[in-house]
């Protein structure tokens, strides 16, 4: 159990790095509460609920994935090799197709509450 709570105080750790570190995860992460107020305030289904918070927290887990694969390649310079752009591009394409497949999710939740 003891081994589990470290686990987790690692895992929070990173968390706040990021909160401390990347713009793109605060946006994220705001809007993410947002959806979740939203989620709450209208009269959403049990999945449409789940649906919500599972396409925030793909995201925010992508967004985690892409700091940390870019910290790490960051670490090879000065002898940055032609592929470091490309898995960054890569990385950070990931990011966009989960925000942009969060943004249909969200859209096809809300908008027959909005109009």
């Amino acid at each position: 159990m003891h081994q589990f709570f470290k686990s987790c105080r690692h895992a929070l750790s990173g968390i706040l790095y990021a909160l401390r570190e990347e713009r793109n995860f605060h946006l994220e992460l705001a809007a993410a509460v947002v959806v979740a107020l939203l989620a709450w305030y209208f009269p959403l289904s049990t999945s449409e609920r789940a649906l919500i918070f599972l396409a925030s927290g793909l995201v925010l887990s992508l967004e985690l994935i892409n700091t940390s694969l870019e910290r790490m390649l960051d670490m090879m310079k000065p002898r940055v090799h032609p592929y470091v752009k490309v898995i960054k591009d890569l990385v950070a394409g990931a990011v966009l197709v989960g925000a942009a497949t969060a943004l249909l999710v969200g859209s096809s939740i809300f908008l027959p509450y909005l109009f």
